[in-house]
């Protein structure tokens, strides 16, 4: 039988969950008579806790509004919520409080978790990545990069269940392999084993990447759609190489999407990224030790803003070594895979980086239209009769 003191702090967590509560409801939840209940509501009062009683047939208690904070009471799920909450705060410099403030937050709950819940938590914290750089945005990308509808996610996100992420966290510290039971973005239901290596934040989406021993190699999962994850026994040696966020980004960027788009473009992957982000594109430099690269001379199109006789650009929007009394442009691949290609020419404009199309041919077909209609636009008049000077030249006529 609970002990007076915890029905008290019961009756407080049922009255943190909001709403007003019957006293005849909280008397069934705590297993007391309604005279108990009403001397529990007594001692938290007592403790400066604001409880406010209402009168009348459907009466009861309720949480109102106090001078100071009363002593919260967390579920396992809510404790998790709040601290990776208070670490993705930190982390994409979303906190507006000191940063000492959220430190020290996250260092009171955790100290008084169960231990069982707090190796746990400490489990998802210590295998949890994040895709961006800390301070930067959420998504991993820069202001205005690119978002293909198929690609990264809108809306609301979906969030993955507790138990599969905590058993997928302390399999990840311990290098034990999991089965999970995963549904595919086409609905296809599979349950395979994974070697998991890490967690990934990107997005807005809870991401593992791992080897799948059944096919040897390896892949990432969304954790929303893992329905459940049991350990197995056995252990495995995590690889050594990129880490859980890099693999989770190419994963995405390789993706088996529709079209296979391959560029040339005069600038360096920070450039790029602006507007590709890893998630979206794999962008590959010029190695420095062979020199610069240029795009072949044998291409059927020349970058926009260039001939195949006019010479390197150089400036603020481009990459490039002095050369023998002259730069010499760089040139960086750019490697992307994509469902459709309409949102393309838009991204590939705002660059403002020369570049070329290796394949594949529709896009260039794409890039064209799309020059023409801002050319089009560019050259268009404001029709007769429109603006402040033909109003009033209409109006002396």
């Amino acid at each position: 039988m609970a002990r007076p003191t915890a029905r008290v702090l019961t009756l407080l967590e049922l009255l943190q969950s909001g709403g007003l509560r019957t006293v005849t409801e909280l008397a069934d939840r705590l297993g007391v008579d309604e005279r108990t209940v009403r001397r529990y509501a007594g001692h938290l009062i007592d403790l400066d806790v604001p409880v406010e009683s209402v009168r009348g047939r459907y009466g009861g208690y309720r949480l109102g509004p106090g001078y100071r904070l009363p002593p919260l009471m967390l579920s396992d799920d809510e404790a998790l919520a709040v601290l990776l909450g208070l670490v993705a705060g930190r982390r994409t410099g979303l906190l507006t409080a000191a940063g000492t403030a959220s430190e020290t937050a996250a260092a009171k709950i955790r100290r008084v978790l169960p231990e069982r819940l707090g190796r746990r938590l400490d489990a998802v914290l210590g295998s949890l990545a994040f895709t961006a750089p800390a301070g930067g945005s959420a998504s991993g990308s820069a202001s205005g990069s690119a978002r293909e509808p198929t690609r990264e996610p809108t809306g609301e996100p979906s969030v993955p269940e507790t138990a599969v992420l905590l058993a997928i966290a302390d399999a990840v510290s311990h290098h034990r392999p999991v089965s999970i039971r995963y549904t595919d973005a086409g609905g296809r239901r599979s349950e395979r084993t994974l070697h998991p290596y890490g967690l990934v934040a990107h997005a807005g989406r809870w991401y593992v990447t791992g080897a799948d021993p059944a096919i040897g190699e390896d892949r990432t999962f969304r954790l929303d759609r893992i329905a459940g994850a049991r350990t197995l026994p056995g252990s495995f040696d995590p690889p050594s190489g990129p880490g859980p966020a890099e693999r989770v980004l190419t994963g995405l960027a390789t993706a088996p999407y529709r079209h296979e788009v391959t560029l040339r473009v005069q600038g360096n992957a920070d450039q790029i990224r602006t507007r590709l982000p890893a998630g979206i594109a794999i962008v590959t430099e010029p190695p420095s030790e062979h020199g610069p690269e240029s795009p072949p001379e044998s291409a059927a199109e020349s970058p926009p803003g260039r001939t195949a006789e006019s010479p390197p650009v150089s400036g603020a929007g481009s990459s490039s070594v002095s050369g023998a009394g002259q730069d010499v442009v760089r040139w960086s691949r750019v490697e992307l895979r994509a469902e459709r290609l309409d949102w393309l020419p838009a991204v590939l404009a705002s660059m403002d980086l020369p570049f070329l199309i290796e394949r594949p041919d529709e896009l260039r077909d794409l890039v064209v239209a799309f020059a023409d209609r801002l050319a089009r636009s560019a050259r268009r008049s404001p029709p007769a009769g429109e603006g402040d000077d033909g109003g009033e030249e209409g109006v002396r006529g």
